[in-house]
């Protein structure tokens, strides 16, 4: 088959079908880059593939095994992963036509608030004053925040040196910044687990890496004991190594949640996360190609020869006429992979026959073929068999 015929196969629902599909895909991947269940779900698909794999060489213990444990597992994974189910819902609504028109209206930041953003950490890192900045993206983030004030207020340099003064009782937990406004302060945010990317930082920054695994939203962590500056995003932590790294992050988070009026949607769409948009397309068209164009119904015949069997012992066959038969199935086309001549057989039984030529009609129990095979005709459906008595 060309690739011309396949893609004339697809028509707009299959092409409208690989879409949908890839979009839920590549949303998925992008989810699974920033928790946990990225190792679960790589074994969910190899168990998956060893299932259709053993399902299809007709390996009925492991089939049979498969089937029971699967409901189990599905149960089993929505219970230890509901957090990250919810999440994932959570960046379907947000990420929709809706979320991004309301996230554009509303966060439109000029960009001197990147400037307040790096003077302010500059100058707490430099006089050793811990501070924690969480900046929301696009992700919704309320039900991960405990407790704190409500303040939404402008933001400045000088309302967050006032935050994180060490004689101010405010000066404890983190900072949420939304657009150009400090929605709240000493708010306490979900701590990570990962204590291989923490390492030996302290709590503001198992802080900002427990937001950062849960939602895109930046965190900026100033150490009070070394003076360093750290950001957290998608699951990761890192120090930047100056003030001109920092700029170069924040300008970039801020372009990807905000995107300014020149920047082209095409080209920005294509730029970020390719890598998961091109695992998301070729995942599903080969799906698709599995399971819609290799599951429609298609007919082969096959050529197999007339064996015989419980012939009586003072006879024997001398001739089968014909010596072949044409055998006619029905399957969906994946049904005829890894098919082998050798697994299709005629057999006649001839117990109770005599010395000259018999007529023996071919009946469906005188074939053995796949199960997941039809018999659709049987060609000729009538043989001859010649035998006569063995000689002294």
């Amino acid at each position: 088959m060309d690739i011309f015929s396949l893609l004339g196969e697809v028509g707009i629902s299959g092409l409208l079908d690989i879409i949908v599909m890839s979009v839920l895909l590549y949303s998925m991947l992008v989810w699974f880059k920033r928790t946990r269940a990225v190792f679960v779900v790589i074994g969910m698909f190899i168990v998956v593939g060893v299932y259709l794999l053993a399902r299809q060489l007709e390996m009925t213990l492991t089939t049979t095994v498969f089937q029971g444990f699967f409901a189990i597992i599905i149960i089993a994974v929505v219970i230890i992963f509901q957090e990250e189910i919810k999440h994932f819902l959570e960046q379907l609504a947000s990420h929709s036509v809706v979320g991004r028109f309301r996230n554009r209206r509303i966060l439109n930041v000029p960009r001197n608030e990147i400037e307040i953003l790096v003077n302010t950490a500059k100058n707490l890192a430099r006089d050793k004053i811990g501070a924690l900045l969480a900046i929301r993206g696009k992700d919704p983030i309320v039900r991960h925040l405990d407790g704190g004030t409500t303040l939404g207020g402008e933001m400045s340099e000088a309302i967050l040196r006032g935050i994180f003064d060490p004689q101010s009782p405010t000066h404890d937990g983190a900072v949420i910044i939304f657009g150009d406004r400090i929605a709240q302060f000493s708010t306490y945010l979900p701590l990570s687990k990962n204590l291989r990317k923490l390492q030996k930082t302290g709590t503001r920054h198992a802080a900002a890496l427990g937001l950062a695994e849960l939602t895109d939203a930046l965190c900026l962590v100033v150490s009070e004991e070394r003076g360093t500056i750290s950001v957290a995003r998608n699951g990761d932590i890192r120090q930047v190594k100056d003030i001109e790294e920092l700029s170069s992050v924040l300008e970039q988070f801020y372009e990807e949640v905000m995107p300014s009026a020149e920047t082209k949607p095409w080209v920005d769409f294509f730029k970020r996360n390719y890598r998961e948009k091109a695992i998301a397309l070729a995942v599903t068209s080969l799906l698709w190609f599995f399971f819609v164009h290799e599951g429609k119904i298609d007919h082969r015949t096959y050529v197999v020869p007339v064996g015989y069997e419980d012939v009586p012992a003072n006879l024997v066959v001398e001739k089968v006429d014909p010596p072949e038969l044409e055998l006619t199935f029905s399957g969906s086309r994946r049904s005829f992979y890894f098919l082998d001549q050798d697994r299709f057989r005629v057999s006649l039984k001839l117990s109770n026959v005599r010395e000259g030529v018999q007529r023996r009609a071919i009946a469906r129990s005188n074939i053995a073929f796949p199960e997941v095979l039809s018999l659709e005709n049987i060609q000729p459906n009538e043989v001859r068999v010649s035998l006569q008595r063995k000689k002294p």
